[in-house]
């Protein structure tokens, strides 16, 4: 049985142990996933329970960030090792794009590995040119640029 839905705060023990799972996210704690949870607007996941039980496991998920009108950015997506190539991850991204909270939304995007290209390509997510029309007129090139902390 295959069940997708939205996570809640409490749902943060789980999200943990499937973080942990992958380098990147092993050094999230239970109460800095809950955080994260209670401070983001959607946040979808799918559980997988064998038929003779009515408690499933959570074996992948998505957040997304949004401000329910312009944009909506997708962040942390993750399907268990043990479960990938099964479809849980179309499942999820599905999920993500049907979500009804997000059909208002303009701009659904996402950051991924160059190596992850074609599979978000498959789901239906197309590579973002950063060359940008500009009000003025003409073209101009957008980077992406983060915050470095400490200086």
């Amino acid at each position: 049985m295959r069940r997708v839905r939205d996570l809640t705060p409490d749902d943060a023990r789980e999200l943990t142990d499937l973080y942990e799972e992958y380098e990147w996210w092993e050094d999230r704690s239970v109460e800095g996933v809950r955080s994260a949870l209670s401070e983001t607007e959607v946040t979808v996941g799918i559980e997988c329970a064998p038929p003779e039980t009515r408690d499933g496991t959570l074996v992948a998920a998505a957040r997304i960030l949004t401000d329910y009108t312009y944009y909506a950015n997708v962040f942390d997506v993750i399907v268990a090792a043990d479960r990938r190539g099964e479809g849980f991850g179309k499942i999820l991204m599905e999920a993500v794009v049907n979500h009804p909270d997000l059909q208002s939304v303009v701009g659904l995007s996402l950051l991924c590995r160059r190596g992850l290209v074609p599979y978000y390509e498959s789901v239906g997510f197309e590579p973002f040119d950063p060359e940008m029309e500009v009000p003025e007129g003409g073209v101009e090139t957008l980077v992406r640029m983060t915050y470095r902390q400490g200086d």
